[in-house]
């Protein structure tokens, strides 16, 4: 291959870390091929003052990135995994996924060191569904307010507020040396995360062999393992990112783990479930785990939040 590899992303500090990762990773490998990055403005980087929820989610932070990927403006795509939709357009791929950074939920606290520490008044800031629900399960006697920006406009918003806390994903602050600002790593236990939280995806044409054969050589056979069980889930359920649902499936003793979680908006209804299977049946674990939610009522939970949300 003589050409020059043209890598598209979004312009946020975090898109930018991860774009020049995979960059990075891609030079180590591939000496004597050249690697540009190219930023591309999508939907949820233009519409910052209304809640996500509130402007749809298929796509929201992929899009213009994939219509690039197809035209042939750009030759591979970077995204957080979270955000890409379970199903991608006609002739895309994940061409890999990189080794995942810890999945966890984090706690940022003025004063708190944990939720359970919060005061019975505390404010608490989040722009995800998936964290409300499940703050709110745990306490109920907090307020939850809503707050969108990037990761380093987030921190500068909070602490120049009168919040007293705010949870954003591990993986984000770790990435960007932020991690004086954690409070709390919340277990899973308490917080179940995003499907594919931690986890970068690189997205190439489907008809671009030899892209695609460069991708696979930094692709995370564990990670991809893990995150197929998650959004197998995700994808039966018919949900995104801005729905009340969390996945998280880690490889243990020869086999794979998911832990799922669907809730309703405001907390008081709430199914957690978890099944094992062997690492074969990836897609299976996730169909299975959704089956069991749906006949504990995970529909009704979901039509009810999506309607609580337009």
């Amino acid at each position: 291959m003589n050409r020059k590899i043209i890598i598209g992303t979004r312009g946020s500090e975090l898109a930018l870390w991860q774009a020049n990762h995979v960059k990075a990773s891609l030079e180590t490998r591939f000496p004597d091929l050249t690697f540009e990055i190219r930023t591309i403005k999508t939907t949820g980087d233009r519409i910052l003052d209304t809640a996500l929820s509130k402007i749809g989610d298929k796509g929201l932070f992929t899009k213009e990135i994939e219509s690039a990927l197809m035209s042939g403006e750009i030759d591979l795509a970077i995204h957080s995994l979270k955000d890409l939709p379970t199903t991608l357009p006609d002739g895309l791929s994940i061409g890999a996924v990189t080794s995942r950074e810890i999945p966890h939920d984090v706690l940022i606290s003025k004063n708190a060191r944990s939720i359970s520490a919060l005061p019975g008044d505390a404010r608490v800031a989040t722009g995800s569904l998936r964290r409300k629900s499940q703050l709110l399960n745990l306490r109920p006697d907090i307020e939850v307010s809503d707050i969108r920006g990037n990761v380093p406009t987030r921190i500068e918003k909070f602490l120049a507020s009168d919040l007293d806390a705010m949870i954003l994903a591990f993986a984000g602050m770790h990435r960007l040396g932020l991690d004086e600002h954690i409070a709390q790593v919340i277990p899973v236990s308490e917080m179940i995360p995003a499907v594919g939280q931690g986890a970068i995806a690189v997205e190439a044409r489907a008809t671009d062999g030899e892209v695609l054969d460069l991708a696979n050589k930094i692709n995370d056979a564990d990670t991809e393992l893990c995150i197929t069980a998650e959004r197998a889930f995700l994808r039966e359920l018919e949900g995104g990112c801005q729905v009340p649902i969390g996945a998280h499936a880690v490889c243990v003793d020869g086999g794979v783990r998911l832990d799922g979680f669907v809730g309703s908006l405001d907390g008081s209804n709430v199914i957690r479930e978890t099944i094992t299977g062997v690492p074969e049946e990836a897609v299976s674990i996730g169909q299975r785990l959704a089956a069991i939610c749906i006949d504990r009522g995970a529909s009704e939970i979901l039509l009810e939040a999506r309607s609580e949300g337009d």
